[in-house]
């Protein structure tokens, strides 16, 4: 296991391991009050009872499919080969349920996205077909967003979740940008990175990178060498770039929540970096997006 030698932070794969699960961060293991993750394998024929408490989750299969039961109801993810394979069917579990999740074929990996809130919302299901894929940026910053669970996507109480996969050698989480104050432009959200790697031809594991600096709301200094299954925590800050090392695709699953009255995801760009945004009129998307979903 690596050592969290940017500190809290960020947490290396197998570092917040617990109770069974993948990985687990709480609002209290985080340091904050809203945003969670917790990733779980299941086994072949295998179950695992989640009980919410005061979250809201969103359960989306990483890789394999599984059934989800809150009470008398049940909902069939078809899943995915892997996070790289086009977007997931997804379940929401709502507030003070108790769930069962169950693989009922292969091994079936599945993340838990959580917001603490005090809506109360039916168990839903969210299918893959009905799911909008943006293509976002240009040139060496194209990427691929999922966005099943953003603000116009999906209703949730406080929770805003999307996927997005950069393509290798490029920029994603650019321009740098924060949301960490309360305003007309701006929302208050604490915000979790989940990564996955692609590997080499020969199995070579995938990197990249991920940046986190100082706003006024704190210091904070993060430049992380991301491997497979790494998470970065968000509290405050300008975030970005995310950089995919040529030769290997970066996923990351993004958890967002905060105090806010209206659920909203309202940024403001870094001042050195926003002109890049401008640039993007003039430029092509990489065409490596149109193959994937």
């Amino acid at each position: 296991m690596r050592e969290a030698s940017v500190g809290h932070w960020f947490r290396p794969a197998g570092s917040t391991s617990a109770d069974g699960f993948d990985a687990v961060i709480t609002p209290e293991a985080a340091g904050w009050t809203y945003s969670s993750l917790r990733v779980l394998t299941l086994s072949p024929g295998s179950s695992r009872e989640i009980v919410t408490g005061p979250e809201e989750m969103l359960a989306v299969p990483l890789s394999g499919g599984l059934t989800v039961s809150v009470d008398d109801a049940s909902f069939v993810l078809s899943g995915r080969a892997d996070v790289f394979a086009g977007p997931a069917d997804f379940a929401y579990l709502p507030v003070g349920a108790t769930a069962v999740l169950r693989a009922d074929a292969g091994e079936a990996r599945v993340a838990l996205c959580g917001a603490r809130t005090d809506r109360e919302l039916p168990f839903r299901y969210g299918p893959a077909a009905e799911v909008p894929v943006e293509r976002r940026g240009a040139g060496s910053a194209s990427r691929l967003v999922r966005n099943f669970g953003t603000v116009d996507a999906f209703e949730t109480g406080a929770l805003i979740a999307c996927e997005v996969v950069t393509p290798a050698g490029n920029w994603s989480s650019y321009p740098a940008h924060k949301h960490d104050e309360a305003g007309p432009h701006e929302s208050e959200l604490e915000e979790i990175y989940y990564f996955e790697m692609s590997s080499g031809p020969a199995g070579e594991p995938g990197f990249g990178y991920h940046r986190t600096s100082s706003s006024g709301r704190g210091e904070i200094d993060v430049l992380a060498e991301v491997r497979d299954r790494d998470i970065a925590l968000v509290p405050y800050g300008w975030h970005g770039p995310c950089i995919a090392a040529p030769g290997f695709d970066m996923y990351y699953l993004n958890v967002m929540a905060g105090p806010g009255a209206e659920r909203a995801w309202l940024i403001s760009d870094h001042p050195d970096h926003a002109f890049v945004r401008g640039t993007w009129a003039s430029a092509a998307v990489d065409p490596r997006l149109e193959e994937m979903r």
